[in-house]
Parts: C-alpha cells; sequence; structure tokens
C-alpha cells in the first residue's frame, strides 16, 4: 500500500472514533448541541416513567418487540454481507482481471485487494456482534420491564418503583447504543467501499458519509421534531 492509503484509512478510523464519541453525547462540552441519539435516550426515560401509569402495558409490549425485530434484521444482514464478503475473496481472480483493465482504478495488486476485503468482512463481524449482543440486551430488558410495579404497587412504594424503572431505561439505553453503534459502521462501510477505486476517492466518500451522519444527528428536521418544545 501507498503513504496515501495509509493516510486514507487514518483519516477514516479518526473520523469513525470521533463521530462515535461525539454523537454519544461524550462531546457536549465542545459542541454544545444535543445530538438525535441523545435526545432519544431521554425520550427512552419519559417513555418507561410513563408505563408506571398504566397497568396495561400491551403498547409497551409492542415497542420493545419492534426494537427487537430491527436489531434482528440487520444482525442477518451482516450475516449475508460477510458471507457475500467471503465470496469476493473466492474471485479474486476475476476481479484482478477487471480491476487492471479499468483506468480510474488505483489498483494495488491482489495481496491489497485482498487485505481491503479482510477489511471489509471485519466491519460487518463488528457489526454483526454489536446487533447480537443489542438483541440480547433488548431480550434482557423486556424481562425487566416485566417486573414494572402495577400502579397500585407503585402508588404504595413511588422510590422502588422509580429503582425498577432506572433499571429499565439503563438498559434500554445500553442497548441502542450497541444498535447505533452497529448501524454506523454500516453507514460507514459504504466510505469504505471508496477505497476499492482509490486512497484519494476514499476519503472523499468517507468525507461524504460523515457529514451526512453528522447532519442527521445535529441539524436533521427530526432532531429539530424532538428538541422543539413549542406546542403546534
Amino acid at each position: 500500500m501507498t503513504i496515501a492509503d495509509y493516510l486514507a484509512l487514518g483519516l477514516f478510523l479518526f473520523l469513525w472514533l470521533g463521530y462515535s464519541w461525539i454523537s454519544a453525547g461524550s462531546g457536549t462540552r465542545y459542541l454544545p448541541r444535543t445530538s438525535l441519539n441523545q435526545a432519544m435516550a431521554d425520550r427512552r426515560r419519559e417513555w418507561i416513567y410513563n408505563s408506571l401509569q398504566r397497568d396495561l402495558k400491551m403498547i409497551d409490549t409492542q415497542i420493545m418487540a419492534g426494537l427487537q425485530n430491527g436489531t434482528a434484521f440487520f444482525a442477518s444482514t451482516s450475516i449475508f454481507a460477510i458471507g457475500g464478503c467471503f465470496a469476493l475473496l473466492g474471485a479474486t481472480d476475476q476481479v484482478d482481471a477487471v480491476f487492471r483493465e479499468l483506468p480510474f482504478v488505483a489498483y494495488g495488486g491482489r495481496t491489497v485487494f485482498e487485505l481491503k476485503v479482510t477489511g471489509l468482512t471485519a466491519m460487518f463481524g463488528f457489526a454483526f456482534f454489536k446487533f447480537g449482543w443489542s438483541y440480547r440486551l433488548f431480550n434482557y430488558c423486556t424481562i425487566l420491564f416485566g417486573a414494572l410495579p402495577m400502579m397500585d404497587e407503585t402508588a404504595r412504594d413511588l422510590q422502588h418503583a422509580r429503582r425498577v424503572a432506572d433499571q429499565v431505561v439503563r438498559m434500554n439505553t445500553i442497548a441502542a447504543k450497541h444498535f447505533n453503534s452497529g448501524l454506523r459502521t454500516i453507514f460507514l462501510s459504504i466510505g469504505y467501499l471508496g477505497w476499492f477505486v482509490g486512497p484519494y476517492m476514499f476519503m472523499l466518500t468517507t468525507v461524504f458519509v460523515i457529514f451526512v451522519l453528522t447532519r442527521r444527528q445535529f441539524f436533521s428536521e427530526a432532531r429539530r421534531a424532538i428538541m422543539d418544545s413549542q406546542t403546534p
């Protein structure tokens, strides 16, 4: 690999870690804007605390099931993507013949191509473990949610009810954190594909993906819909 390849890879990892740090709310003092993920974490707390005021929790269990189903879908997608990467490694000879004929592709040879595919496979593997662990945590969250006291019990011991609700909130937030991490990896894998064209395209696609994700986290209509406190 060339120096430009190493610089592009370093930029990719730096932006990945920096964006993850900021979007999780850790960089609030450096960027005084609440991210969409952080705002949704607050809404999760409101949701769980509101559930203490009703005995019939069918709506809440449907929400939990929806969260689990979404996580399972992306976990399955990651497995398919890993299989596609292994299939791509098996077709290296065909890809090598095609890439050598493309004038706009900075092809570094068979070994470099296999290393790039291996990195892409590692990203999808990382995403799968994030989604798999998130699915398990949402399952635990469902069990903890089932332990919430009924309305009469909550009225008798509000402090205990709030402690149990806090456990559900923390578990749900941690599960969402891992889900967001896996989803972020899927998005960044799109930017990683630019490396197969060349290091400069890799830099361009990485910056573009980070720009889109940052806009959605801090300047999107979805964030404004959550943060707007005025009643329409």
